[in-house]
């Protein structure tokens, strides 16, 4: 099927969303129960501070710990609100955040960042100042939201709507701000909510057997072999406990244009590849050799598709070996765990 498509359905026992791009598979989210989701708010109670590195161990419910990067002014006993921003690896404490935010598919509710503001990348003047009098004829002028870019083009009806649902959601979470004992408050979106709220498609399939009546099955399959055919060479993505190592050829021609093709096809490959894979931490590529002078255009071509990709990814540059490092967020659960073995 020509353009894009949202393909929701259950895989493994699992509530899972794909979404497709001309028949192709461009992103996978499959359900996880084995540690809490992104997005998820908990009452939490400071533990312990790590000294010289700013942060505090918190106590989550269920005998769960969070680690919060930035705890300046708290002390061990206070409570606070924290969101779940990725996944602990190996047994590690669960990443939080104490910067609350309740997305849905047309508002973010922002507490303790007050404000009334519209998205950037709507630039019709008369459909911003249509926009800010709806909201502030529903919460006022200072109420802290920002409307996405979502709202570009929505009915009115249905932004008002979703203001109205994450309002009450906001009030509930921060009721049940204060307690004695660490709790949870949300449990975060799954697959097809975030599906819902992240992706924009004209074509919805759903009902059982979509995946495998929409190709996303076989998709799927042939993600458990780490190769992935460039057209112009060969990437292989295989994790480790320590890093992803991603590794780049040409095949037989070895020449500096073919480096360059194979290199460069790598760039644009890399952030589908690692997003199918739900893998995150630190990627180390090692690229066909090509000259340093060749270095700038495969920067650029990195900088400008990781740009686009919904995991948030840092890029660190070039290593004295000539290897190249990225960080990405860990905020999905890796592929392979959740296939198992074959």
């Amino acid at each position: 099927m020509k353009g894009r498509m949202i393909v929701l359905d259950r895989w493994l026992g699992r509530q899972a969303a794909a979404l497709m791009q001309d028949g192709r598979l461009d992103d996978l989210l499959i359900d996880d129960d084995s540690a809490p989701r992104p997005g998820a708010i908990f009452r939490a109670i400071c533990d312990r501070p790590l000294k010289g590195q700013g942060g505090m161990m918190v106590r989550l419910p269920d005998g769960m710990t969070g680690y919060l990067r930035d705890a300046r002014g708290l002390a061990a006993g206070a409570v606070l609100l924290v969101q779940v921003t990725g996944l602990g690896s190996d047994g590690k404490a669960v990443p939080v955040t104490d910067r609350i935010l309740l997305k849905s598919r047309h508002v973010i509710i922002t507490p303790g960042a007050p404000g009334l503001n519209i998205s950037r990348q709507i630039g019709d003047e008369d459909r911003r100042a249509m926009l800010l009098a709806l909201a502030q004829g529903l919460v006022g002028a200072d109420y802290p939201m920002i409307l996405r870019s979502s709202c570009a083009d929505a009915a009115p009806d249905d932004i008002a709507d979703d203001i109205r649902l994450m309002v009450d959601l906001a009030a509930k979470v921060l009721a049940d701000a204060t307690g004695p004992t660490p709790a949870a408050l949300t449990k975060g979106d799954g697959p097809h909510a975030v599906a819902w709220r992240e992706w924009s498609a004209p074509a919805i399939s759903d009902g059982a057997g979509a995946f495998v009546r929409d190709g996303v099955a076989d998709q799927i399959a042939a993600l458990r072999v780490p190769l992935v055919d460039l057209g112009e060479g060969t990437m292989y993505v295989e994790p480790t406990r320590a890093l992803i190592a991603v590794d780049v050829n040409t095949g037989g021609d070895t020449s500096p244009a073919a480096a360059l093709k194979a290199n460069l096809a790598a760039a644009r490959a890399l952030p589908r590849a690692l997003r199918l894979r739900g893998l995150g931490g630190q990627v180390v590529v090692d690229f066909a050799p090509m000259p340093k002078g060749q270095r700038k255009p495969l920067e650029q071509s990195l900088r400008a598709t990781f740009k686009t990709d919904p995991v948030e990814t840092s890029l660190a540059g070039w290593t004295p070996m000539g290897l190249f490092e990225l960080n990405r967020k860990r905020e999905r659960v890796p592929l392979a765990r959740l296939l198992g073995p074959e």
